[in-house]
């Protein structure tokens, strides 16, 4: 019998991987210790600190998952240092884990190994500063995935907006509408909402100007760009309404008259969102209800994600809101339940 001995691998797991192979096939590996799984590590700690009681599964492939109530499988990579880890503050050794998790779940679901993706929150200054320069996770999957056309969807419960641009400065988000892009944005926001079940998706498109510019009065984005990729959608048959004023059109939308709304940019679509899921305990100094999902359409896989920032004045306290990842994990779950469906149906057909 041909026995390996190893110790001391710690988060190296590289290196007993070498020792495999130049020892040549082992009927039996014994390892004396410190095997170190360091992101295992991290999800252990904040286990403790929410006075949890769950066991962690560290893995290096998903089919060593265990999928069980009360077990966290993590997937374990080396690119935290438990030892240099500081809570809640902006460093580059979080900004590179974060990405490469990102990365990692990315390639997992474009070779199949998972059905959907859902992330949490990610501090865009600790990203830029390990070396990534995106200005967010859809940036990062749009570019990973290869895919040219996609948007930005928030949603809490009925209550849905897509975006024609996100994180850029307001001068650029104006010159962004564009026809051609408002068309495609229109298309994303039907296209989801029958993934999602809608058979007719009512679509709302908001105007970029106070009053949609009164008649070129106070802009004329809405009469030259916004308008005609309304009429371009509607000649293929989508239901569609717009330019809309946005001060009224997310009231319309949450009550009953959209399915969707086709918001210009960042803030004119995250302020309603936000308004009408995040709840403000003034009494208690917290957050009581802090609802909504983030959706990237567009893409070949499956993302959704919370709705929410870092939080990193929260960390180590055990007091954040779980309810936008609650949100996101069932909203993945209703995505891939109805592309599985479509798809047994296409093989079947």
């Amino acid at each position: 019998m041909k026995i390996l001995i190893v110790s001391d691998t710690h988060r190296y797991l590289g290196n007993l991987q070498t020792a495999l192979e130049e020892e040549g096939p082992v009927d039996m590996l014994i390892h004396l210790g410190d095997i170190e799984h360091q992101m295992a590590d991290v999800i252990r700690m904040a286990i403790d600190y929410c006075n949890l009681n769950l066991s962690v599964n560290p893995v290096s492939r998903v089919e060593d998952a265990k999928f069980t109530c009360g077990t966290v499988d993590v997937y374990d990579q080396d690119t935290v240092n438990i030892s240099e880890l500081k809570l809640g503050e902006v460093s580059v050794q979080g900004g590179n884990a974060a990405y490469r998790a990102v990365e990692k779940v990315i390639e997992l679901a474009m070779k199949g190994e998972v059905d959907a993706t859902i992330t949490g929150p990610l501090n865009k200054e600790a990203l830029n500063l390990a070396g990534w320069h995106y200005s967010g996770h859809t940036e990062i999957y749009a570019d990973l995935t290869h895919t040219k056309d996609y948007c930005m969807m928030l949603a809490n419960q009925d209550f849905r907006i897509v975006h024609v641009s996100t994180h850029v400065s307001l001068r650029e988000a104006c010159d962004r509408c564009t026809t051609e892009r408002e068309y495609k944005v229109i298309r994303l926001a039907d296209q989801v909402c029958r993934e999602l079940g809608i058979e007719q998706p009512r679509v709302a498109v908001a105007g970029l100007n106070p009053h949609c510019g009164e008649h070129g009065l106070f802009g004329t984005e809405e009469i030259e760009q916004i308008a005609p990729a309304v009429e371009q959608a509607r000649a293929e048959g989508l239901y569609v309404d717009g330019p809309i004023p946005p001060d009224t059109v997310f009231s319309k939308a949450r009550g009953g008259q959209y399915d969707i709304v086709v918001a210009q940019y960042h803030d004119q679509g995250h302020i309603p969102m936000k308004f009408e899921g995040f709840q403000y305990d003034k009494e208690h100094d917290r957050w009581t209800d802090v609802a909504g999902v983030n959706i990237t359409l567009g893409l070949p896989i499956i993302r959704s994600s919370v709705d929410h920032g870092t939080a990193f004045d929260k960390a180590g306290m055990g007091t954040a809101n779980e309810q936008s990842m609650l949100d996101a994990i069932r909203y993945g779950v209703q995505l891939t339940t109805r592309r599985m469906k479509e798809k047994g149906e296409k093989q079947n057909a």
